[in-house]
């Protein structure tokens, strides 16, 4: 383990590889304590490196066996061997080959990254640096090899064998009861995309026809008889690929393409070339075990990891620095997927709901960093929000300044030039800096600095001149290690709205034609002549820009939004911001009583157009969360206060809207059969949305309700949402559901993982002890990567209230957490550690606690990397 002497690594300290490696050939002869690998490397002095340096490979506690130069055994005196590194102090001049033979115990790999076994199934996890523990090798993505992989296991063990390419062979092993399959990826790539898969597994199969006709086979590989699961996987892949060939113009280069579902996994899923290994969470599904957001998850993960075999694969990143020129565009890409696929306007409301409550938050905390970061300990910790979903914004507001097609032409532009390279940020706005002529290098300050921008918006309207303005000024709080920041390219998308919901004939010469108007210095005004009668702005129209707004318009003004207003994300976004402004003062103030023009408002709503898109409908009812309301109050934060508004809000609706409610459960009755397409999907959330109001207004109703739909339910959407309400009523009823539930799931690991998450996120005194007795209950696990993200990870981040209660037994229990896997599993406990990333600003006597349960860990003996670098930053001085 390192500890206080880790290694920084910096971008401006970067340099090419002194070496690079054109072919890898691998012979991995599979066993459970002993996987021998073999490995021959191509290699060759880079002339943009350094002449004649030492060769010097990475490892990872390796066990080395052995070492030959051109076919020749290496003499002792030429090399060093350690499980770390594998350095050849003079190596050859010209082009040589290295042999290098290494051994690994894939049943003792606790960390999940390299070469382990998840439930008797050999698989691999190399992103960023795993290549590392499978043998010795140049582990950085700027260099590319073309890889060659045979692969050895007993048949009865792993009759299935897959490697990253196509199959060029298979057989026995003479005199054995062992087999072989030999795969060979004629695309160069890095060491962080390779993968194999070894073991006895189902598999769910299609043929796909490319749109220049070439047949790909396409296969989910899952545990034995869950194949049925897997069906809806395999369609949303077939959609993913003939999406980006219609929208992106990108074709498949393989001819099969398998998707690995495993149970012990540390991320979502993984893009390895032709080889996707997932977290079994995202493959499997079926209607009694899967609810809807499950089924989304599954279509928009399936999807960004195919798409990454053009932004990542065949694109990959220069560095681990350019991390974001992937991932960030990838999920720009999967969520316009979705978006197509389903209702965009909800799904872009689902988008900014997630950035506000994850990123917004992360950008608010110690361990805010820039979208591409100049410095880091340990990169597995930078796999943030910042990085996938603000990047993704990035890309967005890119193409809402250069318009649609301008943006199409700037990425067939960097698909054609950086196709087969390591690419950085900036050969990827070069692209599209050419294609319109314009300078992004104002642009740019995006990925460089960290943040949330705050848009302040003043209105002035003359009615005598018929003008209209508005005043716009733009500020950025100081971050860990950037405490001056400059202006921002900010798009802003707007319109001006009636207050009778009528048309404002009323030109500006700052506007473009769509609407948009580009905040680029720190203070700008947009002026409008020819406005008859004062209007409403509409201002970031399709949350235009991942920033926060503060306007000077009354609650009534924003109202008029959520009637008239053409935009639907600013509908929703508009009875929002009034209801955020009413929570953050019923924090501050209990005393007060929450007011009827909102639950009025929303009434009207209801009955003007709630039936008409019962999805959306769905998210109007919902309200701003808890993390929300924390980040509006800023410092001082007292979990309690905030819950206890929310519950009143929610209280209040309730009871002022019971029988509207009631109508609208009534008007979408459950469906015979489940389907998990988008428009029966809103009629299920329209349902349980009005479900959890009734109960919070009503909870004898409430909870009556809820046991019946629990009983009722023929799917497990349905059946998990009325738990979900019912674990929110204490009592009798709650607690012999939350039985009979465990019981009947007890043979379903995804489902019991939702069961010990809604256990964990209960907001009761009594939740901490729960916690600490589910983690006795039998099917947990720390070694289970799920289990501990749903027990653990829910309470640390779904449950305010107790995991930030004031005598600090919430921050104790996920310090021991923390510490109990810091040498099992370092990526997971580094993760859960991200839980007190809002700790600064929780009220005083929170943070003493706080603080000293970061100090206990801070003070371990032999941390990770991992973890010793998210306890220094959360406990750096700002």
């Amino acid at each position: 383990m390192r500890t206080d002497t880790q290694t920084i690594t910096r971008l401006e300290d970067y340099r090419p590889p002194d070496y690079l490696i054109d072919t890898v050939e691998l012979d991995i002869r599979l066993d459970p304590a002993a996987t021998r690998i073999r490995s021959v490397l191509k290699i060759r002095p880079n002339p943009a490196g350094r002449s004649g340096a030492p060769l010097v490979l990475d490892g990872d506690e390796l066990l080395f066996h052995g070492l030959a130069v051109d076919g020749e055994p290496a003499p002792p005196d030429s090399y060093e061997a350690t499980p770390e590194a594998l350095t050849l102090r003079e190596p050859p001049a010209g082009p040589f080959a290295l042999t290098v033979d290494t051994e690994v115990n894939p049943s003792a790999n606790t960390k999940l990254m390299g070469l382990y076994r998840s439930n008797g199934v050999y698989c691999t996890q190399c992103e960023a640096d795993g290549f590392r523990r499978i043998s010795y090798l140049l582990d950085r993505p700027d260099v590319l090899s073309v890889y060659t992989t045979r692969i050895e296991a007993e048949r009865e063990e792993a009759p299935v064998l897959l490697g990253n390419g196509n199959l060029r062979e298979t057989g026995e092993v003479e005199g054995t009861t062992r087999h072989f399959a030999v795969w060979h990826d004629p695309h160069p790539k890095p060491a962080y995309l390779f993968a194999v898969v070894g073991g006895d597994l189902a598999r769910t199969a299609k043929t796909f026809r490319t749109m220049s006709g070439r047949e790909v086979e396409i296969a989910v590989y899952v545990e034995p008889g869950k194949e049925d699961r897997s069906h809806y996987a395999l369609d949303a892949l077939e959609r993913s690929m003939r999406w980006d060939e219609r929208v992106f113009g990108r074709e498949y280069d393989l001819d099969v393409f398998n998707v690995v579902a495993v149970s012990d996994f540390n991320m979502g899923a993984m893009e390895n070339k032709g080889l996707n290994i997932f977290n079994d969470k995202y493959v499997l599904a079926s209607p009694d075990t899967a609810t809807d957001a499950d089924y989304a998850n599954i279509e928009a993960v399936i999807a960004h990891e195919y798409f990454h075999n053009w932004t990542g694969n065949r694109i990959t990143c220069r560095d681990w620095f350019q991390l974001c020129l992937k991932e960030g565009l990838t999920v720009f890409r999967d969520q316009e997927f979705s978006s197509d696929e389903r209702s965009r306007a909800v799904h872009r409301i689902a988008e900014v709901r997630t950035l506000r409550a994850r990123q917004f938050a992360e950008d608010a905390g110690p361990l805010a960093h820039p979208v591409r970061p100049t410095r880091y300990r340990e990169i597995n910790n930078f796999y943030t929000a910042t990085v996938y979903e603000k990047g993704a914004e990035i890309v967005r507001m890119l193409k809402t300044l250069l318009g649609d097609a301008t943006f199409a032409r700037g990425m067939e532009r960097y698909f054609e030039r950086c196709d087969g390279t390591a690419a950085t940020v900036e050969d990827f706005l070069d692209c599209f800096a050419e294609v319109s002529g314009r300078d992004l290098g104002h642009f740019k300050r995006w990925y460089e600095q960290a943040g949330t921008p705050t848009v302040t918006v003043g209105t002035a309207y003359d009615p005598q001149a018929g003008t209209y303005r508005l005043d716009f000024r733009q500020e950025t709080a100081p971050t860990p290690g950037q405490p001056d920041k400059a202006p921002l390219v900010i798009p802003v998308l707007l319109g001006l709205v009636a207050e009778d919901g009528g048309r404002l004939d009323c030109v500006s010469n700052n506007l473009r034609e769509d609407g948009l108007f580009v905040l680029e210095s720190a203070t700008d005004s947009l002026s409008f002549e020819g406005v008859r009668s004062r209007p409403v702005p509409s201002l970031f129209r399709g949350f235009s820009a991942p920033v926060r707004v503060e306007l000077d318009l009354p609650d009534s003004d924003l109202l008029t939004l959520l009637r008239h207003d053409t935009d639907p994300f600013n509908r929703w976004q508009s009875a929002q911001t009034v209801a955020l402004r009413l929570l953050t003062a019923l924090a501050r103030d209990p005393s007060q009583a929450p007011r009827d023009e909102f639950p009025d408002a929303i009434g009207a709503f209801l009955d003007r157009s709630g039936r008409h898109d019962p999805a959306f409908t769905a998210m109007v009812l919902a309200l701003p969360g808890e993390t929300e309301i924390a980040q509006e109050i800023g410092r001082d934060v007292d979990p309690d206060a905030v819950h206890a508004a929310r519950d009143r809000m929610k209280a209040a609706l309730g009871h002022r809207l019971g029988e509207r409610l009631r109508s609208l459960r009534d008007a979408f009755p459950p469906e015979d059969r489940y389907s998990p397409d988008a428009a029966s999907a809103g009629r299920r959330a329209l349902r349980n949305a009005a479900l959890d109001l009734i109960a919070a207004g009503d909870p004898a109703g409430g909870e009556r309700l809820a046991a019946e739909q629990f009983e009722r339910a023929t799917n497990m959407t349905d059946r998990l949402a009325a738990l979900v309400t019912l674990s929110l009523i204490p009592g009798e009823v709650r607690e012999t559901t939350l039985a009979r539930f465990g019981e009947l799931y007890a043979a379903e690991p995804l489902v019991l993982d939702k069961w010990f998450a809604l256990q964990a996120a209960i907001p009761e005194e009594g939740t901490l002890a729960r916690v600490r007795e589910l983690m006795n209950h039998p099917a947990f696990a720390f070694s289970n990567p799920n289990r501990v993200r749903s027990l653990i990870g829910s309470f640390a981040m779904a449950n305010p209230t107790q995991f930030h209660r004031e005598d600090g037994a919430g921050y104790a229990l996920l310090a021991e957490a923390v510490l109990a896997l810091n040498g099992t599993n370092p990526q997971i406990a580094a993760r859960l550690l991200t839980g007190f990333g809002t700790w600064r600003s929780m009220n005083a006597p929170r943070r003493a606690q706080a603080q000293a349960a970061l100090e206990r860990i801070a003070g371990a003996p032999n941390l990770s990397p991992d973890v010793l670098d998210i306890v220094q930053r959360s406990l750096a001085p700002t």
